[in-house]
């Protein structure tokens, strides 16, 4: 039986384009005691490959976290799918704001040891002991309170882009990074302020807030469904929008829109830009911020030197890149030093 993806992404995209159909794209968490994940997993493989899902799931002995897109028209039996497994039934689905029926081309479920790289041992501390989920009418009172801090637990490049007023934007490149330093930098505020956190869909602040309990904090909060859900609910309930920019979202469309201010620059010339673009040639991949002029201008490219690369036969490119890996690590998200403009320590809002 096919447990695996076996159509490569452009295959995937042809077959989108015959069938023509609407999409959603969604994303969800649930952290939950998985006996077995490699054997949940293949479960998840046969049933969501029947209906056409695609998307990137990530399943762990903690939990599940999953971004996916669905048939619109399957969507009901998507639903009861999940309401027939006992610790998903009902879970919160983060339906996007901007959607894209290609916003996947692949269905990638992969065990990993957490549904989120956190680099926490969690047994030294009460993972089930969270701070208070607060919707986006109570997050706005909160945030306005001059006793809370108010902390983006996301990466730099994705604050870079959009992030609520007044927030703390920690300049770091994973969120495993961010945990230490906030508690650094908040150590003498642990019991007269409030903290107030954020990410995208509500996954990162889940597993921090019981953290920084642990640590000591006395009043903590997250934004319940994260920015996804703020968006949601800033327009059904007609409140004030409190976030500047773009949300980062990790598929192909990158961001989704949730107010008009443009806070980002372009990484090449220096213009007001937010638009995430990864480098033309494949043996760099680079994710940086490029405006239209300098797409143009640059193929597409970060550098000069790739695209001298993009111009050369398909065959002697992939030539070049055989048997290298290039990671986040290496280029760090925009910090490239070929980018003239690129992202530098974050600041306060």
């Amino acid at each position: 039986m096919q447990l695996y993806n076996k159509l490569s992404a452009k295959e995937r995209e042809a077959l989108l384009d015959e069938a023509g159909e609407e999409r959603l794209t969604l994303s969800f968490y649930k952290y939950a005691k998985i006996g077995n994940p490699q054997l949940f997993r293949n479960y998840l493989f046969i049933a969501w490959d029947a209906l056409d899902v695609l998307g990137r799931i990530y399943v762990a002995h903690e939990g599940i976290n999953a971004q996916l897109s669905v048939p619109a028209k399957k969507f009901e039996k998507f639903k009861s799918f999940l309401d027939s497994i006992y610790f998903l039934e009902n879970v919160r689905l983060n339906i996007a704001i901007e959607q894209d029926d290609k916003s996947f081309l692949k269905l990638k479920l992969k065990v990993r040891p957490k549904i989120v790289a956190d680099g926490l041992n969690d047994d030294t501390f009460d993972v089930t002991d969270k701070g208070v989920h607060v919707d986006a009418d109570r997050f706005n009172e909160l945030i306005e309170d001059p006793n809370t801090v108010l902390v983006d637990m996301r990466n730099h490049y994705e604050s870079e882009i959009g992030h609520f007023k007044n927030a703390v934007t920690p300049d770091v490149d994973t969120f495993r990074d961010s945990l230490d330093i906030i508690e650094a930098d908040l150590s003498e505020h642990k019991e007269d302020k409030n903290l107030v956190m954020y990410c995208t869909g509500g996954i990162r602040c889940e597993k921090a807030s019981a953290y920084y309990k642990h640590k000591g904090f006395k009043n903590v909060f997250q934004l319940e469904g994260g920015i996804i859900e703020y968006a949601r609910q800033i327009e059904n309930k007609g409140l004030e929008n409190k976030f500047l920019g773009k949300n980062f979202v990790f598929d192909h469309r990158r961001s989704e829109q949730i107010s008009n201010e443009v806070i980002a620059k372009c990484h090449q010339c220096g213009e007001a830009c937010d638009t995430h673009v990864n480098c033309a040639n494949e043996a760099c991949h680079l994710l940086f911020i490029q405006c239209k002029s300098c797409a143009e201008k640059m193929e597409n490219c970060c550098s000069e030197a790739c695209q001298e690369v993009i111009q050369l036969p398909y065959e002697e490119q992939k030539r070049l890149r055989a048997g290298k890996k290039n990671s986040n690590k290496i280029f760090k998200k925009g910090r490239s030093p070929v980018l003239k403009y690129k992202s530098m320590p974050a600041e306060t809002a």
